[in-house]
């Protein structure tokens, strides 16, 4: 924190001094709320919660920092006084965490603790992102790897990411594998024969086209292909030139370009509709496999089509030299002319990886037990082999597996040291990227030159630039909003019928590309919350009732109607937050204080009764009345008192994220009607955004401690806290732009620097 020394200084002044500016407002001072409203469940005697605050210095927050950083949680959230019991004034419960947030944040700029970050293993995106960029290979890690645990909603949590030999056992094996299709080379000569199908993301169908494949294709001779497709494409083009399907194409040596659109009928209305009882009907056909790309679509129900694919079959007359493949392009970086010259070159070869792999400049030390596996390998096959042999070896190596970053040598427990340039470089690409450092950054820390405040800026914009910034939509923001549930998600079919695996892929496809949006564009935040417009094709378009939109390709839309604005219009975020055959206030309401408020719910009860569902031959009640009476106790009423009203104003949309007007257990009108804590009536999901809106700083926070958690690889910790609102009062400037706020987190002294852990801390 910046001038921690005079913060220090001015510390006891304003902590007397606040108090008397918050009695000139008008407000209650921290000290008489406290008293008022806290103290008597919290206190010596009754020990509600196991919270005495009679006994602690409220002139010195400090000094239970814990404590008051969950009290400010539970303030800022309306969590506390719980509902039905007397409360201060908004302002004055809003003024007591005003002070204690101040306090707080004015002691931790004078003692910072940047916590820190056990061993960290590479998890199994990570893995796969390596691999990209170290070999130019696309695997599905899913097959090689087991899950990873989740932890504070993320799954790159560096105490989660546990070992056991039987995981090891699997890693080796991945080694293994990746090592051999690095190497691989396809047959030197023969004739090769690849189906396409599906959608490649950066190569896009043309307007109106309703589906098709797009593709990428090496031919690694120049020659005759012949390419045939499934189906009566409207469009076929290599290269953006028109050809001709069932007869033979000549292609130059090198990468092409493949698009094949079809025209198809409309879509307007799903097949899946018409066999509602036909318990798994709709999405049967390949549409339930899960395996096409996002956008691609297919007819549902009963006698569904096959996916349109391209076949490509050739060369029949090879020509010149093959081009090489890009895995072999990235491993062997140079070609032995002669026996004698082997050595030099795999020594060259293994070097030049091995840095990239282990993150860091190479010693004699690293590269002595891997080219050691390579004298092995080439003894018993050929150079080739022996250099598949050191690649599976750097791979299962723990340098490679694991970042760490060790504390100087004879440092205290609790000193605080810096992170060195290369340590930095890792963490920023793990960060932004999922991945290894590239050249450029590795080159940087290496000189030592990163760290420098200018170089290291401009190299964080650069990655925001980078497609590989990706993962912060799809592995960050994916795990933070959940998106990744709705692969898992089934919504019973005999109650919707209509949904299927193309509208599955669509409903993540338009997560995916409005948060990357909000990223990409380096937009204010809060424009996850409030933006008017998002990204359709034909199938969600219809599913949302937005007319117009044709076609399988996504195009961004302006919205008209409010309700759909933002996260909370989005089907994803609907579906992961109810029932597969009901919704749930419940749920939706906690969705909400935690994953956008930052604020969430205690866990229930233990032996809570159960939600009393409806039952046929009984009077059917909607899901408000069930709950109403779900929340007559006091304990209950608590945490539903809170989460309710926030779940009910969202009960207009279903399931799936279809918005209804009528219930349909009861079929009376829906009545999304209800008073937020603070008092604020809404009716609706636009009044529940409005409310939002109103305190942006909120949302800011939460999604600030959610990208601090995931760019740390660990829990946010209390004394974390001082330094995230820190970032959010700077990011204001900036109109919370999200560069702002990225370039906040790596500035911080968690990111920048570690702790010496206490012996057996955990």
């Amino acid at each position: 924190m910046r001038g921690s020394s005079a913060a220090l200084s001015r510390l006891p002044f304003v902590l007397c001094l606040l108090p008397l500016l918050v009695a000139a407002r008008g407000e209650a001072q921290p000290s008489a709320t406290i008293n008022r409203y806290c103290v008597t469940c919290h206190n010596q005697r009754l020990k509600t919660a196991k919270l005495e605050l009679d006994t602690l210095d409220l002139a010195h927050p400090e000094k239970d920092a814990l404590v008051w950083e969950r009290a400010v949680r539970k303030l800022r959230g309306g969590m506390m006084p719980p509902p039905g019991a007397a409360r201060p004034a908004v302002a004055d419960a809003q003024a007591l965490a005003a002070y204690l947030e101040t306090a707080l944040d004015t002691a931790a700029a004078a003692n910072p603790n940047p916590g820190a970050v056990r061993i960290h293993r590479l998890n199994r995106a990570e893995y796969s992102n390596a691999m990209r960029d170290l070999f130019a290979l696309d695997v599905d890690m899913s097959t090689l790897l087991p899950n990873d645990d989740i932890s504070e909603g993320f799954d790159n949590i560096a105490s989660a990411l546990k070992v056991s030999p039987s995981f090891l056992d699997q890693y080796i094996m991945a080694a293994r594998a990746m090592a051999k299709r690095a190497v691989a080379a396809p047959v030197p000569d023969g004739q090769t024969k690849m189906t396409l199908r599906g959608l490649d993301a950066g190569v896009s169908l043309p307007p109106g086209a309703r589906g098709g494949v797009t593709a990428r294709f090496l031919a690694r001779f120049e020659g005759d292909y012949e390419i045939r497709t499934t189906g009566k494409p409207a469009l076929f083009a290599v290269d953006g030139r028109m050809v001709d399907t069932g007869g033979r194409t000549h292609l130059t040596a090198g990468d092409h370009t493949v698009i094949m659109a079809t025209v198809g009928r409309s879509l307007v209305e799903s097949e899946g509709a018409l066999y509602g009882f036909v318990p798994g009907a709709a999405g049967t056909g390949y549409a339930s496999t899960g395996t096409l790309s996002p956008g691609t679509t297919a007819v549902t129900g009963r006698g569904a089509l096959a996916p349109p694919t391209v076949t490509i079959d050739g060369p029949f007359d090879p020509k010149g030299a093959p081009v090489d493949t890009p895995n072999r392009r990235k491993v062997f970086v140079c070609r032995p002319a002669t026996a004698a010259e082997e050595s030099a070159c795999a020594s060259r070869i293994v070097a030049s990886l091995a840095r990239r792999a282990f993150r860091r400049p190479v010693t004699e030390t690293d590269l002595a037990p891997l080219m050691q596996f390579y004298v092995d390998g080439r003894k018993t096959g050929t150079f080739e082999t022996g250099i598949e042999s050191a690649l599976t070896a750097m791979l299962s190596s723990a340098k490679f597996l694991y970042r760490a970053e060790p504390p100087p040598a004879n440092a205290q427990a609790g000193a605080i040291y810096k992170l060195s340039d290369l340590e930095l470089a890792s963490r920023l690409s793990f960060f932004l990227w999922s991945s290894i450092p590239d050249e450029e950054l590795l080159t940087l820390a290496g000189k030592q030159q990163l760290s420098a405040p200018k170089t290291f800026e401009a190299q964080v914009r650069r990655m925001l630039a980078d497609p590989r910034s990706k993962t912060l939509t799809t592995n960050f923001a994916f795990e933070w909003l959940r998106v990744r549930d709705t692969a898992a998600f089934d919504p019973d079919p005999y109650t919707y019928p209509a949904f299927d695996a193309p509208l599955r892929a669509a409903i993540r496809r338009e997560m995916e590309l409005f948060v990357d949006s909000v990223f990409k564009e380096d937009r204010n935040v809060v424009d996850l919350l409030s933006a008017n417009y998002t990204f359709l094709n034909e199938r969600l378009a219809q599913h949302y009732a937005v007319p117009n939109v044709r076609g399988d390709e996504f195009r961004r839309v302006t919205l008209t109607d409010p309700n759909r604005f933002g996260l909370l219009g989005k089907a994803s975020i609907l579906m992961v937050t109810a029932y597969p055959n009901r919704t749930s206030p419940v749920l939706r309401g906690a969705y909400v204080l935690e994953n956008l408020l930052g604020t969430p719910p205690a866990p229930p009860p233990p032996n809570v009764e159960a939600f009393k569902e409806n039952k046929e031959g009984e009077q059917f009640k909607t899901i408000r009345q069930i709950m109403e009476a779900h929340r007559t106790s006091p304990s209950c009423n608590a945490c539903h008192g809170v989460m309710d009203p926030l779940g009910l104003s969202l009960e207009n949309f279903d399931t799936i994220g279809t918005y209804r007007d009528t219930d349909r257990f009861t079929r009376t009108k829906i009545d999304a009607s209800g008073k937020l804590v603070d008092g604020t009536a809404v009716n609706g999901p636009a009044d529940l955004r409005t409310a939002l809106l109103a305190h942006p700083e909120q949302f800011v926070q939460t999604l600030t401690e959610k990208l601090m958690t995931y760019a740390l690889g660990r829990s946010v910790e209390y004394f974390d806290m001082p330094s995230i609102r820190a970032i959010v009062r700077e990011s204001k400037a900036t109109d919370y732009k999200f560069s702002s706020i990225v370039l906040g987190i790596v500035n911080a002294p968690a990111f920048r620097s570690s702790m010496v852990e206490q012996a057996g801390s955990n």
